[in-house]
């Protein structure tokens, strides 16, 4: 939850400028009330505009949440769902979590979905067991060929403005599980479904991360709100393509 109208601007503005034809595709996903303005920031750029999340539900009488066709109605072509802190403080379960998946693509949305362990369940050893139970939610409710058109996130929750972060060894190992669990569905979609790394990347780190086989690029979060931090990371990002 940051930002303001000058300073999104500037901030947009610059990561725009600074990104261009040939660059790794690159998504900004400001808070919901910001999004027509970058919107019409973003509007002859070769950036892309998301939101941070969105309601399962098309329509109705649910005060404060916003569905997927307003989103798209804004000009948002992809969404962020799952993210470890709408899990963790305000309790999203993963069926709900594979809800919003669903109502994203009900409007042509790409979800970018979020899964992750917490350092205790690391250290209990439960991180694939969690991360698969996480993924299954949504594959059980639309499938694998559902992640034609979607992306999936691996964030360690232990590693998210800690400042620590997981080895590139230990961000491969569960990228290639996530990869290996869909493919248990669906071999071709597994091998086209872009996994990126959330988890305190940073310019100084994103080169060893990428350079991992199976992962993508990044979500990222702190360094987003510095242009050229951010813009670095992609450039790091376009070096594996």
């Amino acid at each position: 939850m940051h930002g303001s109208r000058a300073g999104n601007a500037a901030l947009v503005e610059a990561v725009a400028s600074g990104h261009g034809p040939g660059a790794a595709d690159c998504i900004v996903c400001p808070p919901f009330v910001y999004l027509a303005d970058v919107a019409r920031l973003l509007r002859d750029s070769t950036v892309t505009l998301g939101a941070q999340d969105v309601c399962a539900e098309s329509q109705g009488a649910y005060t404060g949440e916003v569905s997927a066709a307003m989103l798209q109605d804004v000009g948002c072509t992809m969404v962020i769902v799952g993210h470890s802190e709408r899990r963790a403080i305000y309790g999203e379960s993963d069926q709900l979590v594979a809800r919003k998946f669903a109502a994203a693509q009900s409007r042509r949305l790409a979800p970018i979905l979020c899964v992750g362990e917490s350092l205790a369940e690391r250290e209990g050893g439960q991180t694939e067991a969690v991360v698969g139970r996480q993924l299954d939610a949504v594959l059980e409710l639309v499938g694998a060929a559902a992640f034609g058109n979607a992306v999936i996130a691996y964030e360690p929750v232990w590693a998210i403005g800690t400042g620590r972060t997981a080895t590139p060894g230990q961000a491969q190992d569960m990228h290639a599980f996530i990869r290996g669990r869909i493919a248990g569905r669906d071999a071709k979609i597994a091998a086209q479904v872009r996994i990126l790394y959330g988890g305190s990347v940073k310019a100084g780190n994103a080169a060893e991360i990428f350079a991992q086989p199976d992962v993508d690029g990044g979500l990222i979060g702190g360094a987003s709100l510095k242009a050229d931090e951010f813009l670095a990371i992609v450039a790091a990002a376009g070096q594996d393509r």
